[in-house]
């Protein structure tokens, strides 16, 4: 099940309403858990390259008022350019003062586990983020945008931001897509919560052409959120994904193989 609603004067009300549907953000986060939440720093650019600090702090309001022992937002900006630069550019740690709960993570700084990735052909082990194995739930929060290399980059395509630097230069050598698949095996997100309030038709996922959905995606799978967003993309004119069926882009059809949704 995906929801998508249109955005209205609330931001923190509109992502309310979204999860709504899924049983409310109770449905995902109990008092006392750990709550990773990954958002999409891909670099410094502005929103829809990078996630929006406002659509951070609505969702942050929201899982903070469950009461957890602990939320970590962290990520890893791409390898290209100086990436502690664009984390520190984009200065997601202004929302610690927000949120006492709250501890935001350069992943770059932490340590890093070597995984096999269990049912992966292209991608067989992966070096990810020790503190995953630390925390109760993870919350996805991706944005909405195509991608020169991979076509598409949404819920499955935010999981290379949990993979080691160094290993996604390899990545990106061939077979991205399929790799992109690969990797989801090794998380598990229990929530989607995609900004569409704008997005990239064509280039990303730094720079494109930007289109304004003015929706909010939420959904427990990946998978579905993901097609349903390339099908946003394509009610715009003139974009890189026209006469795609989005459940046959490579990394989803793989994704599907795998069972991931």
């Amino acid at each position: 099940m995906v929801v998508k609603i249109n955005i209205g004067k609330d931001l923190q009300e509109d992502v309310r309403a979204a999860l709504t549907p899924l049983g409310g953000i109770s449905a995902f986060i109990k008092p006392g858990e750990k709550v990773f939440i990954k958002p999409n720093f891909n670099t410094s650019d502005p929103f829809p390259a990078s996630s929006d600090l406002d659509f951070l702090r609505a969702v942050l309001s929201l899982v903070s008022q469950q009461k957890p022992n602990k939320i970590i937002l962290g990520d890893s900006p791409t390898f290209f350019g100086n990436s502690k630069k664009y984390f520190e550019t984009i200065n997601p740690k202004i929302l610690e003062r927000e949120f006492p709960d709250l501890e935001v993570v350069f992943l770059n700084e932490h340590e890093w586990v070597k995984k096999e990735v269990p049912g992966g052909k292209f991608l067989r082990h992966a070096s990810v983020p020790k503190l995953l194995e630390m925390v109760d739930k993870i919350i996805y929060l991706p944005c909405l945008k195509t991608h020169s290399w991979a076509q598409f980059t949404g819920a499955l395509k935010l999981s290379v931001g949990l993979l080691k630097p160094t290993e996604r230069v390899l990545m990106h050598s061939g077979h991205l897509q399929e790799k992109i698949a690969d990797l989801n095996l090794l998380f598990k997100p229990g929530l989607v919560i995609m900004d569409g309030r704008k997005c990239f038709i064509d280039g990303g996922p730094a720079q494109g052409t930007i289109r304004e959905p003015k929706v909010i995606l939420a959904s427990t799978n990946r998978v579905e959120v993901d097609i349903e967003a390339a099908k946003i993309i394509q009610s715009f004119e003139n974009n890189s994904l026209a006469g795609l069926d989005p459940s046959q882009i490579t990394q989803i059809k793989r994704a599907r193989e795998l069972g991931l949704g």
